[in-house]
Order: C-alpha cells, then sequence, then structure tokens
C-alpha cells in the first residue's frame, strides 16, 4: 500500500498528492509518470510525476477530476493508500540525457497550459538544480485555475503568466506571449518545450514552426492504459506509429500529427469508435484493452 502523506486543493477539480512511494523516488526523472490504482478492482489511471524527494521517498502527483475514478480518488484523505503506485513508466526528459554545460548554452522556453504545469515543473526544478535557467510561460483561461504558480517562480529564469480572459498576468493565449516575447522582446530560444491540452500544443508547434524554434511535446493527454496495450496513445509522428506511454511521452512536435491525434482521442470515446479503429489499424492498432473484443 502507498499512503498519502499530504493533500491539497489546488483548484475546484484539481488536486495534489504526496505518495509515499520509495522506490519510484529512488529512480524516477522528469518526464516519467506513474500508474495508480485505488484498489483491486479499480481503474488504472496514468499520472505525470509533478516533483519527487529521494531522501523522503515520496512522489507529488496532480490530477484534474475528468470522470468516476478521479472524483473518487479526489475523496481519498492523508492517511488512506493507493493499492498500486506503479513507476516510474515512460521516458525520461530529453534534457536528462544531454551534457548538463551543454545545455546552460541554450536558451530554452517551456510552455505549460493547464495541468500540462505538473509536468513542466519537475523539468523546470530538474535544470535550476543544475545551474541552467529557461524561460517558462504558465497558462490558463482565468486565474482561479493557475496552478504552482510561486513553486513555479522559484526555479525558473523567468516566469510569464498569461491568461486566456486577462483576469491575471498577460492576456491572451500562451501563443500571443511566446510571439511577442520573440517578435516585440527581442527574446531568442533554441529550444522550447510545450506540454498542455492536445489542441493548446498544435498551435504552439504551429508558432515556433514558423519561428524557427524546434519544439518537443509531451503526449501525457492521450494515455489511458499505460503500458502500450490499449491503443490508446497510438500516435502519427513524421509518418511513423509510435505509442505515447511506452516510446514517449515526449516527441518532436513539428512531427507530431495533431488533428489525427484528436480526431482519434474523439473516435476512441466509444465502442463503436474503438471496434472500427481495431479495423482499420490491424496490427498496429495494439489490442489487449478489453474493449476492443
Amino acid at each position: 500500500m502507498f499512503k498519502i502523506l499530504e493533500k491539497a486543493k489546488l483548484t475546484d477539480n484539481i488536486f495534489q498528492m504526496v505518495v509515499e512511494a520509495k522506490r519510484v523516488a529512488k529512480s524516477c526523472l522528469p518526464g516519467q509518470f506513474v500508474i495508480v490504482r485505488m484498489d483491486e478492482e479499480g481503474e488504472r489511471i496514468p499520472l505525470t510525476i509533478c516533483d519527487y524527494d529521494r531522501q523522503a521517498g515520496t512522489i507529488t502527483i496532480v490530477f484534474q477530476i475528468v470522470g468516476a475514478a478521479t472524483q473518487m480518488m479526489s475523496e481519498l484523505e492523508e492517511g488512506d493508500a493507493f493499492r498500486d503506485f506503479v513507476g516510474p513508466l515512460g521516458c525520461p526528459s530529453e534534457l536528462c540525457h544531454e551534457n548538463i554545460e551543454d545545455l546552460k548554452n541554450k536558451k530554452i522556453v517551456f510552455v505549460a497550459g493547464g495541468v500540462g504545469t505538473a509536468p513542466v515543473y519537475p523539468q523546470v526544478k530538474w535544470l535550476h538544480e543544475n545551474g541552467v535557467d529557461a524561460d517558462v510561460i504558465m497558462g490558463a483561461k482565468s486565474r482561479n485555475i493557475l496552478i504552482l504558480e510561486k513553486e513555479m517562480e522559484a526555479v525558473a529564469g523567468n516566469l510569464y503568466v498569461t491568461t486566456d480572459d486577462g483576469s491575471y498576468g498577460r492576456s491572451g493565449m500562451v501563443t500571443k506571449t511566446l510571439q511577442d516575447l520573440v517578435e516585440q522582446e527581442g527574446k531568442t530560444y533554441d529550444l522550447c518545450i510545450c506540454i498542455g491540452p492536445m489542441i493548446m500544443m498544435k498551435f504552439v508547434c504551429k508558432l515556433t514552426k514558423d519561428l524557427g524554434i524546434p519544439t518537443i511535446v509531451s503526449l501525457n493527454p492521450i494515455m489511458v492504459d499505460g503500458t502500450g496495450m490499449c491503443g490508446a496513445c497510438r500516435v502519427l509522428v513524421g509518418g511513423e506509429v509510435k505509442f505515447a506511454c511506452v516510446d514517449g511521452p515526449e516527441f518532436d512536435g513539428h512531427l507530431v500529427d495533431f488533428d489525427n491525434a484528436m480526431k482519434r482521442q474523439q473516435q476512441y470515446k466509444t465502442a463503436e469508435g474503438r471496434a472500427m479503429l481495431k479495423l482499420q489499424e490491424g496490427d498496429t492498432h495494439h489490442g489487449g484493452c478489453g474493449n476492443c473484443n
């Protein structure tokens, strides 16, 4: 059992938990995720690791209520425990494999949208701990759903907060702030790392392609099973079939077919849609979730 040591309500439907998971904390790196399950009959929920403390043996997760399972998860309290807490899964951030001195010479900007701020934070924190400054653009629809602002401010080189409705920080989409930084304020970037809703990542990548900025995206939003079995996170990257949970979750954003991925996600939500995808995709579908048979 994996005990919940701390619980915090970040917004009306976004929660943060610190969980005792010593083996996961011992070896995890930024960019990886865990699969949690509340009981033997519970749904498997993939969640990106938001933070970790190797000495204390803890993992911090952030999740949003999107269905029955996450609603029940939000009702767990400190002292309760998860039945399963499996990880670390997925590939670590590409940054973890680069030479630190090379990273110090790169100008990096992160673009975080909504709950995507949670997986951005450990990467920025890791860079900060290794002496690398990175700019961060944090976006939300309005001020009341911004998360981790103080935590991000403590580790970012420069933090730019923007809200769609202009209720806090800069006004407008994250793409507007990024474009303003480059075209109006003279910023230059060697790399952009973008994590958030699929539609946001699509338009950030469209902009960075025009600006000539290499871009990495994390396709956490399309993961369901977390093991490559169910086929939910099947995506085309440069025309090749990839699975976010086993091949990613990070990919070259300029090669991801976002339109195909978003259309596929809508189709995957129904039994008839899953059956059609299995028929269309054949051996590249990755069956095994129980829904496709």
